[in-house]
């Protein structure tokens, strides 16, 4: 390769370099941010013709001249004009860096003055075609190979003698669309590299805000729930009774209550108290949660005995158990004159029971299957008695 030539390609990817700083800078201005984001004033986009402009002219400038023809990457503004900001900045933008290099005079003035106008304007139809939004990286070098190419026959065909049409094409117009298509594919993926930012961004403020209403709404949920939770605990005579929910998630489907079974609660004889664990956690579980506690503590009132009621209390959860959620129940009865319990273990962890006497521990065995399986099941009944010292853990 011709000495003269190469240099000429060190100088333009010299500008390049100069462009792509420019471009990085620009893009990150508020100017620039409106554009993108359909709102310009009239000021910014008087602005943006001129910068887009002068990117024209610096395009002319730093050109290099070849057998009275400019290598140049002088289209480079108005096309990047045109296809991030519209027709109007685009040909704007045109129109300056034609007019500078028609200022300069020589055989390709009227092409030179033509050429960028033209590639601002088409790429601005093209920013209108792709609905106001600049167009692909992929789009775009295509563009700027279509464009560059057109321009380059129609000089080399109004203003090229014919002996050199040969060498203005190779030496010139070839290396001069490779460039500009160089420089706008870099240009072009800048810009995008910016959109991509700016879409992330928006999506992760969504996500924030969208977690802390969720989590707001969790909040008032745990409230809700804590609320079904007995606030104090009914004095049973001859017991001590103590409990406290631990969950594992803000909301989900443990639950206990001490339910007082006297008509009228003086005595405090007879006291039920039941534990429960709902399959699954978070929401769904909760909400479960809340409609078993609601049946069973309204059935244990109704029937004297914990078999009759948790078989009532099955019989409605299971008919509301539209998506074959289940339950695990321990409810049992405690009796201050007898000194019993009598419960119903419907599928549940079996509690055990420390006695004081013998130092020993036993359990208490499930007597029914879980509640929501079956609406017929049956539950037995099984009581034990307790001596001073005894304790249960549920």
């Amino acid at each position: 390769m011709d000495s003269s030539i190469l240099q000429s390609l060190i100088t333009l990817f010299q500008m390049i370099c100069v462009i792509i700083i420019f471009a990085y800078l620009f893009t990150r201005s508020r100017y620039f941010l409106e554009v993108l984001e359909h709102h310009p004033t009239l000021l910014t986009q008087a602005i943006l013709i001129v910068v887009f402009g002068l990117l024209s002219i610096y395009g002319t400038i730093s050109g290099v001249t070849l057998y009275g023809a400019v290598l140049n990457v002088r289209d480079l503004g108005p096309i990047i004009a045109g296809l991030a900001c519209g027709p109007y900045i685009g040909t704007g933008a045109g129109l300056i860096g034609g007019a500078y290099r028609f200022s300069q005079g020589g055989p390709y003035m009227y092409t030179g003055f033509i050429a960028p106008v033209i590639s601002g304007l088409v790429a601005g139809i093209v920013y209108l075609a792709n609905k106001r939004a600049f167009v692909s990286t992929k789009l775009a070098v295509i563009f700027t190979i279509l464009m560059e190419s057109f321009i380059s026959i129609m000089a080399i065909t109004l203003v090229t003698a014919p002996s050199q049409v040969v060498t203005i094409a190779t030496v010139v117009a070839i290396p001069m669309i490779i460039i500009t298509t160089v420089a706008a594919f870099i240009f072009s993926t800048i810009i995008h590299n910016l959109l991509n930012e700016k879409r992330v961004e928006k999506e992760k403020i969504a996500l924030e805000t969208e977690i802390a209403r969720k989590n707001a709404e969790l909040e008032i949920a745990a409230d809700i729930q804590r609320s079904f939770l007995p606030e104090t605990l009914p004095e049973t005579q001859g017991f001590d009774i103590a409990a406290r929910s631990l969950p594992a998630k803000e909301v989900g489907g443990d639950f206990f209550d001490v339910i007082p079974l006297e008509v009228i609660p003086l005595s405090g004889k007879r006291t039920g108290m039941m534990i429960a664990d709902v399959s699954g956690k978070g929401v769904p579980a909760a909400l479960f949660m809340a409609l078993s506690r609601v049946i069973v503590r309204v059935t244990a009132t109704w029937f004297p005995t914990p078999g009759a009621s948790m078989a009532r209390a099955n019989a409605i959860i299971t008919s509301d158990s539209k998506r074959g959620m289940f339950v695990t129940i321990f409810y049992g009865i405690l009796d201050g004159d007898r000194h019993t319990l009598t419960y119903v273990n419907a599928g549940h962890n079996p509690p055990m029971l420390y006695r004081a006497g013998s130092g020993g521990i036993e359990t208490l065995p499930a007597t029914g299957i879980a509640f929501g399986i079956m609406d017929d099941a049956e539950y037995g009944e099984a009581t034990v008695g307790l001596s001073p010292g005894d304790v249960i853990v549920l």
